[in-house]
């Protein structure tokens, strides 16, 4: 198969297509302007891939390129009697109004499954359409360390009229063809995983992101279990005008200290609407010496910041609920309401047992997985057939309640034990060895009733920031880190800015290694590197000294850059009200990386200090408020 990663480039009077083979690297370069006019060869090739079935691999492509090429297809007998200017000139509004409709969130003209060249769109499959992981190609260019971050340099509006023009505009296709290729590659499990799924269910999973996978194949079983039409089961919608949280809360919630009985009745008093769940109550219980808060995002609370060891007297215990909240519906046979709660439950359970007989290592688990989590998720989105915001508030308000009974209850049974940490699903605690066998006996208490299963593991050390940056080690010497703390395999989108930061961190802690030692061990210059982000009215500029006088230069959005001796100062500018902010504030200055170039170590002129202050600061954060490592036994 012809599988081709592809791009397109749209200016007001230029149209740039090119596609390069998903294994062999064969490369096909088409323009369309005034200098020259590949529209018959252009349209010649997509005859050939829809005649062969081949796909094309994108990214952000079914809103975008996908929308040109099936627009171009439905008006290729008016298209081919135009010269080549007219031609890129009618493709080019035809782009201004995708790019339009996709940035007011409207229905595309072409929808997937009308497109009669397939589709494969990494932007959508890892789910970067997200507001909460929302990256351009720039950024995960950014992320994967890419050898030329290169924005567009040519404004679309620009009339192409020169032969360099053109050429600068087809390298800069050609490289994003490149980059997206390298995020294909990335993507192949998932991609391959899609495939086996989409094959198995016949239902179209390719550009499918997890919540959608979970959405499709619940609704595959749920209407077979239900025998009603797919199509009718996505119609439903649970829509309420209040919800009553008191009416939500389990019967077997019950506290013993005032701190949370007074936490327990806020609750019964809390009415939401629906439509403003964000922000639809918080709430704080200081208990024990640490701040637990509450709200739609979960229980979060930790102790202070500091070192915490393990010794022959004291344990720090990790216990986390398994499926917290997929049980917690399964178990309390709840649903959303519009579903049939038996046929919901049961099927709920049977891709919690079904995972449980699975190897991890099958992709299958995974996939049972994703449903076991995103449903939760999905019963908040309108967009899906298991909304209804009451259930995600009974699982968010009892998942809460049911963490701080165990939380109360282990605090209560063991009045040595120090808490640590109470983040949604899950809590730590220092206790004594001595009374590990009363720990699990609680354990085992709250698990009868609440008919929820604990797994359970130990700590060797907790370096703790605060409640998301930490660092645990287990005992069997496995590393957890978290939050600003992480630094290896990084998800694409997530930002890894200064990753010399937690690594030197890591090794202070960890392995004992003096911060100067690491900066002075790592020559790797891209752990140096910062993402730098513009967005709207806001441009970066790089001002400097060059023969005495000021200069200043106009930047892409994102920038590749590191903290050096030498350079410029990065600014962002507000264009309308004429604000500035500094990337990096005070007196450092900045060297510009998008273009990486392999130097000799020295002459990178990387400020040393500026790394060191970081670092030291870090510790300072976690050594300087709280150095206890358990001295209070």
């Amino acid at each position: 198969m012809n599988h081709w990663i592809m791009d397109y480039e749209t200016l007001s009077n230029c149209f740039v297509a090119v596609f390069k083979h998903y294994k062999t690297d064969e490369t096909h370069i088409f323009s369309v302007c005034l200098l020259q006019n590949d529209y018959v060869k252009f349209t010649e090739f997509l005859k050939e891939n829809v005649e062969n079935n081949e796909w094309h691999i994108s990214y952000n492509g079914l809103a975008f390129d996908a929308q040109v090429t099936h627009n171009i297809i439905k008006n290729h007998d008016n298209l081919i009697l135009m010269e080549g200017e007219e031609i890129a000139e009618e493709i080019y509004g035809y782009a201004q109004e995708a790019i339009k409709r996709s940035n007011n969130r409207e229905f595309q003209e072409f929808p997937e499954w009308h497109m009669t060249v397939k589709q494969i769109d990494l932007y959508k499959l890892n789910h970067w359409d997200n507001p909460a992981k929302m990256s351009s190609l720039k950024w995960i260019e950014y992320t994967m360390d890419w050898n030329n971050i290169l924005d567009m340099p040519i404004h679309h509006e620009t009339k192409i009229a020169t032969q360099k023009q053109l050429d600068i505009i087809v390298d800069y296709c050609i490289n994003d063809v490149a980059a997206t290729k390298e995020i294909f590659i990335r993507s192949k499990p998932l991609i391959k995983l899609r495939k086996n799924l989409t094959d198995q269910y016949d239902i179209n999973l390719y550009s499918a992101s997890e919540p959608r996978i979970s959405k499709e194949l619940f609704a595959y079983y749920l209407s077979k279990e239900l025998k009603i039409p797919k199509y009718d089961l996505k119609k439903l919608r649970t829509f309420r005008s209040v919800i009553k949280i008191d009416g939500l809360i389990l019967d077997y919630i019950k506290f013993e200290t005032p701190e949370f009985n007074n936490l327990l009745n806020k609750f019964k008093t809390v009415e939401l609407n629906p439509n403003q769940t964000k922000g639809g109550f918080k709430y704080s219980v200081s208990y024990r010496g640490v701040k637990t808060h509450f709200g739609l995002g979960g229980a979060h609370g930790a102790a202070k910041a500091g070192v915490y060891e393990s010794d022959e007297d004291n344990i720090i215990m990790s216990s986390d609920v398994t499926s917290f909240y997929p049980n917690l519906a399964i178990m309390n046979k709840i649903s959303p309401a519009h579903l049939d709660k038996k046929a919901f439950c049961d099927l709920y359970e049977w891709f919690f047992i079904e995972r449980k007989k699975i190897p991890k290592s099958d992709p299958m688990n995974y996939v049972y997985k994703i449903i076991l989590n995103s449903t939760y998720g999905l019963s908040n989105d309108k967009n899906s057939f298991l909304y209804d915001p009451q259930f995600t508030m009974f699982i968010t308000v009892n998942g809460q309640l049911t963490l701080m009974m165990l939380y109360e209850m282990i605090m209560e049974a063991i009045p040595e034990a120090i808490p640590l940490l109470q983040n949604t699903d899950g809590v730590e605690t220092i206790i004594p060895r001595s009374k590990v066998d009363l720990y699990n006996e609680v354990c085992k208490k709250w698990e009868e009733i609440t008919n929820l299963n604990l797994e359970h593991d130990s700590y060797k050390k907790l370096i703790l920031a605060d409640v998301n940056n930490y660092i645990g080690i287990d005992d069997h010497g496995k590393a957890k880190c978290k939050g600003r703390f992480e630094f290896n395999n990084l998800a694409l989108h997530k930002n890894k800015s200064k990753l010399i930061i937690p690594k030197a961190i890591y090794a202070y802690f960890v392995d004992g290694t003096l911060p100067e030692d690491t900066l002075k061990e790592n020559k790797n210059i891209l752990d140096y590197c910062i993402g730098g982000k513009s967005k709207g009215n806001w441009q970066q500029v790089a001002r400097s000294i060059k023969d005495k006088e000021g200069y200043e230069e106009n930047l892409q959005k994102i920038n590749r850059y590191y903290i050096s001796n030498k350079g410029v100062k990065i600014i962002k500018v507000n264009k309308t009200d004429k604000r500035e902010i500094q990337l990096e504030s005070g007196r450092w200055m900045q060297t510009i990386f998008n273009d990486i170039k392999e130097k000799e170590w020295k002459d990178y002129d990387i400020n040393q200090k500026y790394y060191l202050d970081a670092i030291e600061k870090e510790i300072d954060n976690i050594m300087g408020i709280n150095t206890n490592q358990l001295l209070l036994f």
